[in-house]
């Protein structure tokens, strides 16, 4: 596509046709200009493309196609090239349906358990978002398919997700909410970015130019385009100023009439507009660079790669006296309604109408030894004869396995949960049969945590999240140990609603939230709080174990610019070949800004054999050991020692090295007479500016401990360093002439 000769011969009113959609799927394209009009679906764990005429809400029936893990679960595999993998995938499903551009990943914090779009985003952890989410995008756009990662920006919740104001401080902000955007943005350079509907602390994100232009564009790089939620549009004029290229849904012409008024009357100046176009030519160039027609939809092929992925995802949670792997020999009570009818995925615009499913009671036809009772009604009405026959049937066997979790209802787009419980009679249905049968395993079916009261009652859990189509196979396989569980838990399960750091500040009031909790989010919240937890970050259990031997670094000093090399070996030292994921955490334990324990910096997964040990090699840059600094608006690295802790959870180290980092930056400081010695005493100048002050009046003082009881030296200088230096004046240390000249070379 000759773009700059297209450029030259579109009118006014073509260029801003194209910055918004031609309908509910498509954008615009110009016939006489050649521009062919792109086709966009929803994803992003599988296509849901609707077929003849779009409704308005785009929820009409849509074409047979196939359901792969959801975000929830891919994020337990960490495994990039897996999620590169489903991305190829998905990629290629859209060339054979000439589907240019695919509404995913989801890219959003996982701040609450009750965000009812849970089930659609990766993690808690910002840097665990980021690499999967840029692994997803270059394997879907390997295909010349675009991705569209979304919802930019602290789209938390659905609870008034269209207008609600998302009120975050400036350091939450980047470390938490942009940076898990930033890397793969970075990294991957999706072909487009979503905005969502919610305000930034007090503007819209479809307006929002610090946002939309000043930190996607100015400081990361974005070379894409930036389109609407659907309906997230609000001033098109402004939305074009702040960055926003394509209004969507498309089908009004009052948003290109707009455009056109604003240029000619000179409100909006022509450049804008036409950087806007060159970038939606680029995209639209991008897309239709190469020829659908060699791409085929292969139902089969997918839904047995679906089935090999949740394989990687599923978490073993707990395997009391090795429970599991269950023997093919023995006589096995199936129980509950999601054995024969599984939960594989969530409700709303990610719904996918698949060709296939295969449940576990699929998957065990060839098993004689397995009985099966429904046990419970998935919506959660009572019936007594279900009941009693499923704690019959797990009494008259060698191990039950419950299939459990929440109903459909209960995980959708446009809703949130209000509580973190599974249905009472799931709950009930556990205990009773947790009673009667001391080798009970629970398999669960859901997007986000759930409380688990019965926890203690039983051997095993077995964590399979919203799984995919095929999900029933995955769960086969690795209960009867055909498959080593090898997933971990991308998110902390807490024992209880009220134990989440959003709780009192979720979900807001008078369409505003308020997210006060900070930096503290997730695993960072409860280990710094020192909380217990259901289970950790990071969790997950093997049919075989792993020992961590050694943990090396290619330097023990190093400036802030310079790149760290860590080497972690691990051994295989069980019976049987399995996966670990080895993370790597670092800490900063002198930091003089409040920072979280640890933060994962890194993470890989590892095949080994029995007796088999590997190297797994990470490297370190400057972000890695760097805090947001508000006063510089910008990542700043302290000097001092860090730690890189090495382990298998955030609750886990194995393995622990020290390193010294040197800052190349100083924070500008501004002095006054209200700032106190402590300020003074955290920078060189300021420490030996005031060091012989505070030497004098403490000499002056005398020997404190008679007079005033012991530990009086260390009261008197912990109330010295909570002065103001103004106050010096005042006890006669300084006159107000010398303070104005101490403040003044200070800052000088």
């Amino acid at each position: 596509m000759d773009i700059k000769r297209i450029m030259q011969e579109m009118t006014l009113e073509e260029k801003a046709g194209l910055c918004s959609g031609k309908d509910f799927w498509h954008f615009k394209g110009v016939e006489r200009l050649g521009i062919p009009a792109i086709m966009v679906c929803d994803g992003p764990h599988g296509l849901r493309k609707q077929e003849g005429e779009a409704d308005m809400m785009g929820i009409n029936e849509s074409i047979p196609a196939v359901c792969f893990p959801t975000a929830s679960a891919l994020a337990a595999s960490f495994d990039r090239e897996l999620i590169r993998k489903v991305g190829e995938t998905i990629g290629e499903e859209c060339r054979a349906e000439g589907v240019s551009v695919i509404l995913g990943p989801g890219v959003n914090m996982k701040r609450t358990p009750l965000c009812g779009r849970n089930f659609e985003y990766f993690t808690e952890d910002p840097y665990h978002a980021s690499e999967a989410a840029a692994a997803f995008i270059h394997g879907v756009q390997s295909m010349r398919v675009g991705t569209s990662m979304k919802h930019f920006l602290a789209n938390n919740q659905e609870y008034e997700r269209m207008s609600s104001d998302s009120v975050v401080d400036e350091r939450t902000l980047h470390e938490i909410y942009l940076a898990a955007f930033e890397g793969a943005v970075k990294n991957a350079q999706p072909l487009t970015v979503m905005c969502s509907y919610n305000k930034i602390n007090g503007i819209y994100a479809a307006e929002n130019h610090e946002m939309l232009t000043e930190e996607l564009r100015d400081k990361w790089g974005f070379q894409g385009c930036v389109i609407t939620d659907w309906g997230a549009g609000k001033d098109r004029v402004a939305g074009l100023e702040a960055g926003l290229d394509i209004e969507m849904p498309g089908g009004n012409p009052m948003p290109d009439e707009k455009i056109v008024e604003a240029v000619k009357s000179g409100r909006l100046r022509e450049e804008i507009l036409d950087t806007a176009v060159e970038r939606i030519l680029k995209m639209i160039d991008f897309c239709t660079d190469t020829p659908d027609g060699k791409y085929r939809f292969q139902h089969e092929r997918d839904h047995a790669l679906a089935g090999a992925v949740e394989k990687e995802c599923a978490v073993l949670l707990k395997n009391e006296e090795a429970v599991l792997p269950l023997s093919e020999e023995k006589k096995v009570a199936f129980i509950g309604a999601f054995a024969s009818r599984p939960r594989f995925q969530g409700s709303g615009s990610s719904h996918i109408h698949c060709k296939y499913t295969t449940s576990v009671l699929d998957a065990a036809a060839k098993n004689s030894h397995i009985t099966y009772a429904q046990g419970y009604h998935e919506d959660g009405s009572e019936d007594q004869a279900l009941f009693e026959e499923a704690v019959r049937q797990a009494e008259n066997a060698d191990a039950a396995v419950i299939f459990a979790g929440l109903p459909a209802t209960m995980e959708s787009e446009g809703v949130d949960r209000t509580h973190m419980a599974m249905p009472e009679i799931q709950n009930r249905l556990i205990w009773e049969i947790a009673k009667v049968q001391p080798d009970t395993v629970v398999v669960l079916y859901n997007g986000s945590p759930v409380e688990m009261p019965w926890v203690s009652e039983v051997k095993g859990i077995l964590e399979m999240y919203l799984g995919g189509e095929n999900v029933g196979e995955a769960a086969y396989d690795l209960l009867f140990g055909n498959a080593n569980p090898c997933g971990k838990l991308a998110e902390t399960f807490p024992l209880k609603l009220s134990d989440n750091p959003s709780h009192l500040n979720y979900p807001g009031y008078d369409h505003t939230v308020e997210y006060k909790e900070g930096i503290y989010v997730g695993y960072r919240y409860y280990d710094k709080k020192e909380m217990e937890v259901l289970f950790p970050f990071g969790h997950g259990l093997s049919y075989t174990d792993f020992t961590y031997e050694e943990i090396r670094t290619d330097k023990n000093v190093i400036s802030e610019e310079e790149e760290l090399t860590v080497t972690v070996k691990v051994k295989n030292t069980g019976t049987r070949s399995g996966k670990e994921v080895i993370q790597l955490y670092v800490s900063d334990p002198e930091s003089t800004v409040d920072r979280p324990v640890r933060e994962l910096k890194g993470y890989c997964k590892v095949e080994l054999k029995p007796g088999e040990s590997t190297e797994a090699e990470f490297k370190l840059g400057r972000r890695a050991f760097a805090y947001y600094n508000v006063l510089l608006h910008d990542w700043h690295v302290e000097t001092g020692e860090f730690l890189l802790q090495a382990g298998s959870s955030s609750r886990d180290i194995r393995l622990s090295k020290s390193i010294q980092v040197n800052s190349t930056t100083e924070v500008p400081v501004t002095y006054t007479k209200y700032s106190t010695i402590k300020d003074l005493l955290k920078t060189a100048k300021g420490a030996e500016t005031v060091a012989p002050m505070l030497a004098a009046m403490q000499g002056a003082n005398g020997q404190t401990s008679d007079a005033m009881g012991e530990g009086a030296d260390e009261m008197l200088r912990a109330m010295m360093e909570s002065m103001p230096i103004g106050t010096l004046v005042n006890f006669g240390a300084l006159t107000e002439e010398e303070l104005d000249q101490m403040i003044q070379s200070l800052n000088d």
